[in-house]
Order: structure tokens, then sequence, then C-alpha cells
């Protein structure tokens, strides 16, 4: 299982580096939506080409996507939100705080999902050691925006 660490941390390494990559083709190419639909043209052809070379790749049948609960289809939007504030927001007020600002509010937000295992996690209560990384990790993104 110590792989899926591994695997969360080159994640965390590609979200930093593709804030910049997808804020400066926005820049380059004037036009940030068109850059938004660019990423999400590259996305889909990886998930194609990987799910064709692993061999892990179909679609469900329409029963199962119509069990499915209303909630998890909202997961592209949300995606999308992320891409957007990349283009966006990234390029102005810099890699560090950007990041900083994501990975902060994705912990608070994902302390609060597994206390009341919301859209689909397992439950796993807010302690006090949580709470408190949560709280330094503002403290810590609040030193690294202010400088």
């Amino acid at each position: 299982m110590w792989y899926l660490y591994g695997l969360a941390v080159l994640a965390g390494i590609g979200n930093a580096v593709q804030s910049g990559t997808n804020a400066a083709l926005a820049k380059t190419l004037a036009q940030p939506f068109a850059a938004g639909l660019a990423v999400a043209c590259v996305t889909g052809t990886t998930f194609l080409v990987v799910g064709l070379v692993s061999g892990r790749l179909s679609l469900p049948s329409a029963e199962q996507a119509l069990q499915a609960p209303w909630w998890v289809w909202i997961g592209g939007a949300l995606g999308a939100v992320v891409v957007l504030s990349q283009l966006f927001v990234a390029r102005q007020i810099g890699a560090a705080p950007y990041l900083g600002i994501l990975v902060t509010a994705g912990v608070a937000t994902s302390i609060l999902l597994d206390h009341f295992g919301w859209v689909g996690f397992e439950p796993h209560p807010a302690g006090l050691w949580r709470i408190l990384g949560a709280v330094l990790m503002v403290a810590g993104v609040t030193l690294v925006a202010v400088t």
C-alpha cells in the first residue's frame, strides 16, 4: 500500500506543475476557456490511451449509470472549477500561495467529509489533532501568501 502514498506525492507535484502549465497556456492562447478545453481534451485522451493500453477501459451499462447517486456526476464540474482557477488565479497570485490555498481548503473540506462520512467516505472523526493540523495549514498558507 506504500505505493499509494507515492502516487499521492506525484499527484501533488503534478498539481503544482499543472497550475503553471495551464496558466501559461491560457496566457499564450489569450483565451483561458480555449486553454481549459485543450486541457480537458488532453485529459480525456490520456484516460482513453491509458485505459486502452492497460485493458481496463469499459463503459458502464445504462442501468449502472442510473443507479449512481446524483452527486457522483458533479466531479467533472468540480474539476473544471480547479482548472478554471488555475487559468485565472494561479498566475496572478503565484504558485505557492495558489497551491497552498488549494491544498489547505482541500484538507479542511476533507476533514468535514471524513467526519460526517459525506460523498461516499467512511466516517473518520475530526479529532483535536486533525483540526489542529488544519489550523496550522491555514497559518502556514497565510505566511506563504503574505511574504
